[in-house]
């Protein structure tokens, strides 16, 4: 079989396809066919070293994957060959709180990922996938999708008739625009152009701000929501769009901290913060009961992923690059 592998961090040059031998699945593991993979921001952290968690040069790239069950090893319950499934963005996370100690285990950095054709794993990190989705379309699932799934809920989920602030058009801000709506919310999104604000306004968003027209675009926010500000911020950017978020919130309201795509670091707005009475919480994707509870969502509502583009995957390098440049809206897939 054939898989790819970053012999050192750097640069995408250093991503090599290597020839390996089929892993043989033992007990309670089964042996995935994987259909399709597709990227996220973080790959392009660990590729050129600047990822925030410890990751190991040698290993297989891409931490989301769907495919076939072809072989199952001694006692598997969960699965039989032939089941469509999709993979766990944290292998030994199945529910309840956090645990720091799964930092240790995470797909493309610590451990071999799944831009691979064949893939042994334990069958309790994987999960159905719903048979309304492709494998392309559940490929996106793991990371972005339950990344946005637990910013709008935890112990406080979004209430329908609240207002959720979503950033930019990455795969988690789209996914998190129609869960929103599904849980009945209002949806104010920020982009860049009148192409992406109209593919946001067509995925649900009710109101989209330019944030190139209005680079402190927090004032939109507030003049939208008559100054009141929203109940939760689905917060990818980081540094250069923390204060504008904490700006954007109402009293009492949530921040949802997840990505470090906005670079531009400014010192933190420490009165706007300490007035705002808001609840910080950092996500780190979500359990399997976490993925679970979602594609009942997902079914229900019959929630489509967006993909921009797919690449075969002779192609992997050609795709890294398209998502490189930033011009995607949706998913970059690679179909295996």
């Amino acid at each position: 079989m054939q898989s790819y592998r970053f012999k050192q961090f750097g640069h995408l040059d250093h991503l090599a396809l290597c020839q390996e031998e089929m892993p043989e699945p033992g007990a309670r593991e089964v042996l995935v066919q994987i259909r399709a993979t597709s990227f996220n921001y973080r790959d392009l952290a660990i590729m050129n070293g600047q990822y925030t968690l410890p990751s190991h040069p040698g290993h297989i790239p891409l931490s989301d994957a769907a495919g076939e069950v072809i072989q199952i090893g001694p006692r598997v319950e969960r699965f039989k060959v032939g089941d469509r499934v999709v993979n766990t963005f944290m292998p030994r996370w199945f529910g309840g709180a956090f645990q720091a100690s799964g930092r240790a285990e995470l797909y493309g950095s610590d451990r071999d990922g799944w831009l691979t054709e064949y893939k042994v794993v334990s069958e309790e990190s994987l999960l159905a996938l719903p048979d309304y989705l492709s494998f392309e379309q559940g490929a996106t699932l793991p990371c972005a999708a339950v990344t946005a799934w637990s910013a709008l809920n935890g112990d406080r989920p979004v209430k329908a008739g609240e207002t959720v602030l979503t950033l930019g058009s990455g795969g988690v801000s789209l996914f998190a625009i129609q869960l929103a709506k599904a849980m009945g919310a209002r949806v104010i999104a920020t982009t860049s152009s009148e192409t992406k604000a109209a593919q946001l306004k067509a995925l649900g968003a009710d109101e989209v701000i330019s944030y190139v027209q209005h680079p402190e675009w927090s004032h939109e926010v507030l003049r939208l929501t008559a100054g009141l500000g929203v109940n939760r911020v689905v917060e990818v950017g980081g540094p250069g769009t923390l204060n504008q978020s904490i700006r954007s919130i109402c009293i009492g309201g949530e921040l949802a901290l997840i990505g470090f795509v906005a670079h531009d670091a400014v010192a933190i707005d420490f009165f706007s913060l300490f007035n705002s009475s808001a609840r910080f919480r950092v996500i780190n994707v979500g359990s399997r009961e976490d993925f679970e509870q979602m594609n009942r969502v997902l079914v229900q509502h019959q929630i489509m992923p967006v993909i921009d583009s797919t690449f075969p995957f002779a192609d992997a390098k050609q795709a890294w690059r398209h998502f490189d440049s930033r011009q995607h809206v949706g998913k970059i897939v690679i179909s295996h």
